[in-house]
């Protein structure tokens, strides 16, 4: 798919990643390029291109990927005192394969406990 890093790079396998939490076919990772200080990507292993585009998903994996981004954003909360989880659409989607952004703190602000 083109324009689709997480097929591309990260389930392909091409670009190594910080695994939080995988099943079989949902991966969460911390992100390449944080933008927050805790930054976690939760994505489904099958190509889904949007919140708004399921394309031919099995229902049944949105309720695991939900299930996912939900452990991931207790843990934030739970470690941090705080989450926010949010996916992008349209001309804001970078990436176009359904993702979920679990994250802390403010923008470009270092990490909490970082050396």
């Amino acid at each position: 798919m083109p324009d689709d890093f997480y097929c591309d790079q990260v389930l392909s396998g091409k670009t190594p990643v910080e695994v939080v939490l995988e099943t079989d076919d949902v991966l969460a990772f911390h992100h390449t390029r944080p933008f927050w200080p805790v930054h976690i990507v939760v994505t489904p292993k099958a190509h889904v291109p949007s919140l708004a585009d399921l394309g031919d998903c099995d229902p049944s994996l949105l309720i695991e990927l939900m299930a996912v981004v939900r452990h991931v954003a207790a843990e934030v909360n739970l470690e941090h005192g705080g989450a926010r989880v949010l996916t992008n659409l349209g001309q804001y989607q970078d990436s176009k394969h359904l993702h979920f952004h679990v994250n802390f703190g403010e923008p470009g602000a270092s990490a909490p406990n970082a050396q």
